[in-house]
C-alpha cells in the first residue's frame, strides 16, 4: 500500500507559478512510475506528466510541455510539479499518482489549483 499526500496548491494569477510536492509512504518509492494529473469542473481526469525514475525519462502533455516539469527525489519519496506561466486553462485539482507503466493504483487526495485571468 501507497499513500500519497499532495500538497503546494493555490490561487495564482495567470503568468504565474506554482510548485506542487507529493510525499509518499513506501520503502520501494525508487520502482514506481510517477505522475501527475489534473482534473476541471466538468471534465474527465487528465494526464499532465510523468517520471519513469530518478534521473530517467520524462513525458508530459502536450498542453503542458515547456512550461511544466516533473521532477523526483527518490531519497525523499517526494515527486515535484513546477508549474510555470499559468493559464486559467490549468485551473483543476492536481492529483499525484504512483504505479507501474501503464497503471496508476495508488492516488492522493489531490490539491486545487485556480489561475485567475
Amino acid at each position: 500500500q501507497v499513500q500519497l499526500v499532495e500538497s503546494g496548491g493555490g490561487l495564482v494569477q495567470a503568468g504565474g507559478s506554482l510548485r506542487l510536492s507529493c510525499a509518499a509512504s513506501t520503502r520501494t518509492f525508487s520502482t514506481y512510475v510517477m505522475a501527475w494529473f489534473r482534473q476541471a469542473p466538468g471534465k474527465e481526469r487528465e494526464f499532465v506528466a510523468r517520471h519513469i525514475r530518478d534521473g530517467g525519462s520524462t513525458e508530459y502533455s502536450p498542453s503542458v510541455k515547456g512550461r511544466f516539469t516533473i521532477s523526483r527525489d527518490d531519497a525523499k519519496n517526494m515527486v515535484y510539479l513546477q508549474m510555470n506561466s499559468l493559464k486559467p486553462e490549468d485551473t483543476a485539482i492536481y492529483y499525484c499518482a504512483a504505479g507501474v507503466p501503464g497503471t496508476f493504483k495508488y492516488w492522493g487526495q489531490g490539491t486545487q489549483v485556480t489561475v485567475s485571468s
